[in-house]
């Protein structure tokens, strides 16, 4: 078949044009940005350009789970792959428009439940095995017994990623090989946090959660995973000199159990992520109970409103949900620090659920 041949004049009006174009867009914001059409099943699509680079990924489920993305350079940091099995399509399609070599350089597995680590243990076709994995870092602890599927699916794809060349670290081996600060390139550094679960039993999951803190400059990004209160106040007594952050994801999806006041006079967070199908009953029906729960909008709001989630649930039992703010990107670039969304940019005061099942706190009013 033959192909078709341009003009010579117009090639060159073409590039002009896209140059324009490239141009024009480039200058919003410092940032890229294409939201396309949303499906139930895919996450939504966007683009973004800048030195570092957190992406809180909506799963395209009705369900909470956590998963982010992190782009330092060229360097590619997968944290957590929940919330289910199937989720590993909605991710693999989202994070392939940056990681352009199969390759992630680190992947932190918080602890094992579902909704952080179903995407690790698909036995065909789970993260582990659509990339090559440079570094995995995982939990020292967990009451998962070896009868669970999904945990033994779990230790068989780590097994065979490590046997592939991966190294493997717990978070305990981490601190105790003094091995806990990666240098991620760019003037980025990545240091896994001691937590008092790190060695300690505990009677939730929740506890054992891998806690990491990202620095680029005088910003700081900090992931506790789903630790709960008592090893919030551990994490701040082991880590003398916890700086205030930028950027805090919302400890255990904005629970009642977590993001106590504690940590939070501490870190005196700056932007809020939470990850969440807000206002689902899949926990709870409850409604104040309901991530994000009253209690933690209440333990924020004396720091900042800039407060952002991912999904809003429309009917659970229909299966019904939609985009709140959609994935949420927080960039790190020559401009500072901006937040862009595939859905909306508003805050969640702003949305008519907050208006309708949360009473504002005087600090938002």
């Amino acid at each position: 078949m033959s192909k078709k041949k341009f003009s010579a004049g117009l090639a060159v009006f073409l590039a002009i044009v896209c140059l324009i174009v490239g141009c024009g867009i480039g200058l919003v914001g410092g940032f890229t940005a294409d939201a396309l059409t949303y499906k139930s099943d895919e996450a939504p699509h966007m683009h973004v350009e800048g030195a570092l680079q957190v992406h809180f990924v909506e799963l395209g489920n009705k369900y909470t789970g956590d998963c982010t993305y992190i782009k330092a350079g060229d360097t590619d940091i997968l944290i957590d792959a929940g919330s289910r099995v199937d989720s590993v399509t909605a991710i693999s399609e989202y994070i392939n428009q940056y990681v352009t070599d199969g390759k992630l350089e680190y992947v932190i597995v918080t602890h094992a439940h579902q909704d952080h680590y179903a995407g690790f243990t698909k036995r065909s076709g789970s993260i582990f095995d659509l990339y090559e994995c440079g570094t995995v870092i995982d939990f020292a602890l967990t009451n998962q017994k070896d009868t669970s599927t999904m945990y033994q699916n779990y230790k068989a794809e780590l097994a065979d990623e490590v046997a592939a060349g991966a190294t493997h670290y717990t978070a305990r081996e981490c601190i105790e090989q003094n091995k806990n600060v990666f240098d991620l390139g760019s003037g980025v550094t990545m240091t896994i946090l001691d937590s008092y679960y790190y060695y300690h039993e505990s009677s939730t999951e929740n506890d054992y959660s891998v806690c990491t803190l990202f620095t680029s400059g005088d910003d700081n990004y900090l992931f506790t995973g789903d630790l709960e209160a008592a090893g919030e106040a551990k994490l701040v007594e082991m880590n003398p000199g916890l700086p205030e952050v930028t950027l805090y994801k919302a400890g255990h999806h904005g629970s009642k159990t977590s993001s106590s006041d504690a940590l939070l006079s501490v870190i005196k967070p700056e932007i809020v992520c939470v990850c969440c199908c807000c206002g689902s009953p899949e926990y709870t029906k409850t409604d104040a109970n309901q991530f994000p729960t009253q209690q933690f909008v209440d333990r924020i709001a004396p720091y900042t409103d800039k407060v952002y989630v991912t999904t809003l649930c429309i009917d659970y039992d229909a299966g019904k949900f939609e985009p709140m703010n959609g994935t949420i990107v927080v960039v790190t670039g020559a401009a500072g620090v901006t937040v862009t969304c595939s859905n909306s940019d508003k805050v969640l005061k702003e949305w008519d659920w907050f208006k309708q099942h949360r009473t504002c706190p005087a600090a938002w009013k």
